[in-house]
């Protein structure tokens, strides 16, 4: 069975102290990546692995980094996307509170790698108590000769700095972050120019997941072709999955990509199945902002092949019968759960996040959350649902960052899955309006 790179030990001994994760051979990959490798065969490790972004994106990480500036005479800098602010995702949140070294140690040699001489930690405001635990954890590693100047003797010097933000989901989008990282206001920034070219302080900067810098430690320690392995496809190694909502063992998984969105759904390894003896209605796989899936597209394909958890196998057929692996915050809606009352809340999160740049975003998702308002509560008419899906068009594709498509996708998906649901809202404002009125497909039950 392959190894599981991040949670193998995490409750094994607290490895929030550094001679607790050395035991288990952490650390191990920073001599060797500084005595043995330059930084160009440390980020040709990382491109043999295949590693693609775990913040969402799913882009290929050693691609990513090969767009660096590397002729600007400029400092380069690496910061690390901490700002988990996507609802129905909490995995970074758990790597950084029980296993928070390994971070710490992926940072170290992507900085190398990358030639970055100062790293940033950008943490979700929320996270506060984290950063005492991130920041002890620098300490600890800087005390044992991990970080400062010429680590390990060598002509390498690092520091890491933890930078809490103030709460914003839009500091999520890595130029925002910047901006917010810089002092000011998180807007997203126009682009080009992109970061690898003028990113933080008009510097060379790249930007990634926690999670992605994290697996960057056991890629150097064990070889790209390693973890290239592991998983089926384009969709290498393991993926952290943040698994919520009516599931009977809701959690933090590690998964090796390519295992079956059935077999995860319902076996006892993972998240043992739907609670309460109901059956699953949808889900939303890889955070608030995907594409939702009635229960027969969720683990079939539309071609009828099993789906699996992999970024190629959930976004077949493209959004009309798929979605996407995305942050990995699978969420799962039993029977008994209003599709309509979810897309409303998830419309007023977006409406509230949006930075207010770009009208269709700043009009489109307050115009949504009114109309969905309206439909949930037994104001709606049948030409909102219309309405609606015009609305969600005209965002999508058209704000500076992808805060609109977010918005806009779970509103189509809605639709296109579940339009029935949305007219009998409509057709039926009383029975709907009923404190836990579920509609099932031809029945009104009360949940």
């Amino acid at each position: 069975m392959p190894p599981k790179i991040f949670l193998e030990h995490i409750h094994k001994a607290d490895l929030t102290q550094i001679d607790n994760y050395m035991r288990f051979g952490g650390y191990e990959s920073v001599p060797k990546a500084l005595k043995t490798m330059s930084p160009d065969g440390v980020m040709d490790e990382v491109k043999k692995s295949g590693l693609r972004g775990r913040g969402g994106a799913g882009f290929p990480t050693g691609l990513k980094w090969s767009f660096l500036d590397r002729r600007s005479n400029k400092p380069r800098y690496l910061v690390c996307n901490a700002d988990e602010s996507e609802p129905g995702t909490f995995k970074d949140r758990y790597l950084m509170e029980y296993n928070p070294h390994i971070l710490i140690e992926g940072l170290i040699v992507s900085s190398y790698a990358l030639g970055a001489n100062t790293t940033y930690i950008y943490i979700r405001g929320e996270y506060w108590y984290l950063i005492d635990i991130l920041e002890r954890a620098i300490a600890q590693a800087k005390a044992k000769g991990f970080l400062g100047k010429n680590i390990l003797g060598s002509d390498f010097s690092l520091e890491i700095y933890v930078h809490p933000g103030a709460g914003a989901y839009i500091c999520g989008e890595e130029t925002a972050l910047l901006e917010s990282l810089e002092g000011k206001r998180g807007n997203p920034r126009i682009k080009p120019p992109f970061p690898a070219v003028v990113g933080l302080y008009g510097s060379p900067t790249v930007v990634n997941n926690v999670e992605t810098l994290a697996a960057a430690a056991w890629i150097v320690q064990n070889g790209g072709e390693e973890y290239a392995k592991i998983g089926i496809g384009k969709s290498t190694g393991t993926k952290l999955i943040s698994a919520c909502g009516n599931l009977r063992k809701p959690g933090v998984y590690e998964i090796d990509l390519g295992v079956s969105v059935e077999e995860f759904l319902y076996s006892d390894e993972y998240c043992g199945g739907i609670a309460n003896g109901k059956k699953l209605k949808a889900c939303v796989p890889g955070g608030s902002s995907v594409p939702i899936l009635p229960a027969h597209l969720i683990t079939k394909t539309a071609k009828g092949e099993d789906r699996l958890m992999t970024y190629e196998s959930l976004a077949d057929g493209g959004f009309a019968t798929g979605s996407m692996l995305g942050s990995g915050g699978f969420i799962a809606f039993d029977e008994d759960q209003c599709i309509v009352r979810n897309t409303w809340n998830f419309t007023r999160f977006y409406h509230h996040e949006s930075c207010g740049q770009c009208s269709p975003c700043r009009e489109g998702t307050g115009w949504m959350e009114k109309v969905l308002h309206s439909i949930e509560y037994g104001h709606g008419h049948e030409s909102d649902i219309d309405l609606l899906w015009d609305v969600q068009r005209k965002i999508e594709g058209n704000t500076i960052c992808p805060l609109g498509d977010a918005a806009a996708w779970p509103v189509a998906a809605a639709i296109r899955h579940f339009r029935h649901e949305f007219e009998w809202h409509i057709r039926n404002p009383r029975e709907a309006t009923q404190p836990g009125a579920v509609y099932r497909g031809s029945e009104l039950v009360l949940a």
